[in-house]
């Protein structure tokens, strides 16, 4: 059975009854049909919040073999519940690129699934439309503020950062000259599209505590700079009251449940490679009000999510993180330890261990932050019991719980020991949660924190260009925020062809984009791509509707 004859098996139960596993009443909830609803703000409890369960699901250097942090994260919340814990799970939302692109579904697998699968994967409940014309309604206005020299804040057509996003990959986008045809069409200039997941509104819409905290940053999105160099920022041309507006329903999480019947809430998705590869505040924040454990995870790999999600999101929130547990696969090691795509179903368990640096370092990483990292060892059909207990073997050599588990075929019966071991860590308590570094620091200081101690590099490097925004940043008064490092998911370091645990290299640090309303900075390494392509065969053309609205193809 595909992932969506299997969603297709399970009938929802009405949303009123997974809302009140939580506690809330039907009259909170704002229904969007049968199975999903919206929950307002004010049943965030912060004082609750502050004293509640946070768990972290994470993943080693992701692999084309695949990993399944998503998957596990849901799997391991009905394994909770399975075992008399009151625990929700709280995801991003999918993008429609990966869904129609190279990755299908993103809502879990197999039977561990959040439902109606559907409806999240494609619409939902619009916050990804309410981003997107967000987003381009700031893009129109400041095309129309350069047209109307009357009303100008002296934007330099030249040293505008803003492009314009859709929720689609699309190549032929990511370079355009636009204002062509006439001077009643605009001001000619060249621009762009940005897929929606990684528009800085996403990453605003993540971070943001409440409607007003995510207007005010609405009104600090830097735009550009005049001719004289001075900055534009969307407040000045009074943009944000309007932008809020089309968010006022897009900052409500959103409530579903999983295949089991346990409640999720579902809310934002911001890329990990270039944004924070989180769920919103908001969303872990009403999470962490309503039951006694919840279960988050963080986009890509441990380098990547979740030093974003501690450094940045834990940070920003005042949210402290319990225990951390990082998915990994055999097929995922073996890669790491050499094996060409095509033999990962071979058994080869001395592969498994040559790939096993690249688990231990992503462990090494979690204790930095004074958390207590267990490894879910997510199993495959073709796995073999002797390349399983090398990882167990391993990581008891290192003091560290390895639990192998099944969810993609067992659903929560397969992490029920798993869950055992989770309870009982975030119950000890000896977690002990600190960020890597402190925001006061110099940009170049909190850069090279990462690189060195969560990547391995040896050191960065800094183009000119770099250095030419590292002295914006300082003339801007942004020294204070945090790094947000875009980097390749595919190795820790900024080559995606270094797999395992690479030694030995330096980052190059090419450019640094501020994201002044997100409230960070993004040093960009490598060459990071915010706009994908389709691939040669994309997964829409096995997505198909019958005559009765049946879809088909979604996996």
């Amino acid at each position: 059975m595909t992932d969506l004859d299997i969603a297709h098996s399970v009938s929802p139960k009405p949303i009123e009854e997974i809302a009140a596993q939580l506690g809330i009443p039907e009259s909170q909830l704002e229904k969007y049909g049968n199975d999903k609803a919206k929950l307002p703000l004010s049943l965030i409890d912060n004082e609750k919040a502050d004293a509640s369960n946070l768990i972290l699901v994470t993943g080693i250097s992701p692999t084309p073999a695949g990993e399944g942090k998503t998957t596990v994260s849901i799997g391991l919340t009905q394994a909770m519940q399975k075992i008399g814990t009151k625990t929700t799970v709280v995801l991003r939302e999918p993008s429609l690129g990966p869904v129609f692109g190279i990755k299908g579904g993103a809502a879990g697998g197999g039977y561990s699934q959040v439902i109606p699968m559907e409806a999240i994967n494609l619409h939902f409940t619009g916050d990804f439309a309410a981003v997107e014309k967000a987003h381009n309604l700031l893009a129109a206005l400041v095309d129309n503020n350069l047209q109307n020299k009357h009303h100008s804040v002296g934007l330099d057509p030249r040293r505008i950062f803003w492009k314009r996003v859709m929720d689609m990959n699309d190549r032929s986008l990511r370079d355009i000259t636009i204002g062509l045809g006439g001077t009643g069409n605009g001001i000619p200039r060249q621009t762009g599209f940005d897929i929606t997941a990684a528009s800085e509104i996403m990453a605003i819409l993540c971070l943001s505590n409440d409607l007003a905290d995510l207007k005010r940053r609405l009104g600090s999105i830097l735009v550009g700079f005049t001719g004289k160099l001075e900055p534009i920022y969307a407040r000045d041309l009074k943009a944000e009251g309007a932008m809020a507006a089309l968010m006022k329903d897009a900052v409500k999480p959103n409530l579903v449940q999983t295949l089991e019947g346990t409640p999720a809430i579902i809310h934002g998705g911001p890329f990990a490679n270039i944004a924070q590869g989180t769920n919103t505040v908001i969303a872990t924040r009403m999470g962490l009000s309503l039951p006694d454990y919840v279960v988050t995870e963080a986009g890509f790999g441990c380098d990547l999510g979740a030093e974003k999600f501690l450094d940045i999101k834990c940070a920003s929130a005042g949210l402290k993180p319990k225990i951390v547990v990082i998915v990994a696969t055999i097929r995922a090691l073996k890669y790491h330890g050499g094996v060409k795509l095509d033999e990962l179903k071979t058994p080869n368990a001395d592969a498994v261990r040559k790939g096993l640096p690249n688990l231990e370092k992503h462990l090494e990483n979690i204790t930095k932050f004074g958390l207590q990292p267990v490894v879910a060892v997510n199993k495959f059909t073709s796995d073999t019991d002797d390349e399983v207990d090398a990882v167990v073997a391993r990581c008891k050599e290192l003091g560290i719980a390895a639990v192998p588990i099944d969810v993609w075929g067992k659903g929560g019966d397969g992490a029920i020991d798993l869950a055992k071991e989770v309870v009982k860590t975030v119950d000890a308590d000896q977690g002990n949660f600190a960020p890597l570094y402190n925001w006061s620091l110099p940009v170049k200081d909190k850069i090279e924190k990462v690189a060195t101690e969560i990547y391995g590099a040896d050191g960065v490097d800094y183009t000119k260009d770099a250095e030419r925004d590292l002295r914006r940043i300082t003339r801007l008064g942004l020294d204070g925020l945090p790094v947000c490092i875009a980097k390749t998911q595919k190795s820790l370091s900024d080559n995606d062809k270094l797999l395992g645990r690479p030694s030995g290299f330096r980052i190059t640090v090419r450019e640094i984009e501020i994201a002044a309303g997100a409230g960070f900075v993004v040093p960009i390494t490598g060459s990071m791509m915010r706009m994908p392509g389709l691939p040669s065969v994309p997964s829409a053309e096995h997505i198909d509707i019958d005559d009765d609205g049946n879809i088909t193809g979604l996996f």
